[in-house]
């Protein structure tokens, strides 16, 4: 039961967090740099597909560990450098193989992810341990 919390509660942070980003914070900073690269509609399944696994991820990597280690420090730090490996790994392969992808892209996309990751999983930890007590 505590995993399933973990993962609802991580999923809903970091969907809500990245859903502001995205829609409202964002969007005309990555339409500038890439638009010519982007669907008129993005693909839905996809994108429901990656939150899905990374949502999975955190909590295995960063949420879980922090749990039995029972700290939230723990639980920030190990998801922000999920977030660095995670994110940096699309933007960095995207720099080195994506013709005109932009560094400034690279560079806020890798920090976003960052902070997006550690906050979610500093959230799912918070969240969980709460609800946890109470069962």
């Amino acid at each position: 039961m505590t995993y399933i919390i973990a993962y609802l509660a991580t999923a809903i942070v970091f969907f809500g967090l990245d859903y502001v980003w995205l829609s409202r914070v964002a969007t005309g900073f990555y339409r500038d740099r890439m638009g010519h690269l982007l669907l008129d509609q993005p693909n839905l399944a996809a994108a429901g597909l990656f939150y899905c696994v990374y949502v999975a991820g955190i909590v295995y990597f960063a949420v879980a560990p922090a749990l039995t280690s029972g700290t939230a420090t723990s639980a920030l730090i190990a998801g922000a450098l999920l977030g660095l490996i995670a994110y940096g790994t699309y933007d960095m392969t995207n720099l080195a193989t994506v013709k005109n992808w932009s560094v400034a892209v690279t560079i806020v996309d890798m920090a976003w992810g960052t902070v997006l990751t550690g906050a979610s999983s500093w959230a799912g930890y918070m969240v969980t341990l709460r609800l946890a007590e109470r069962l």
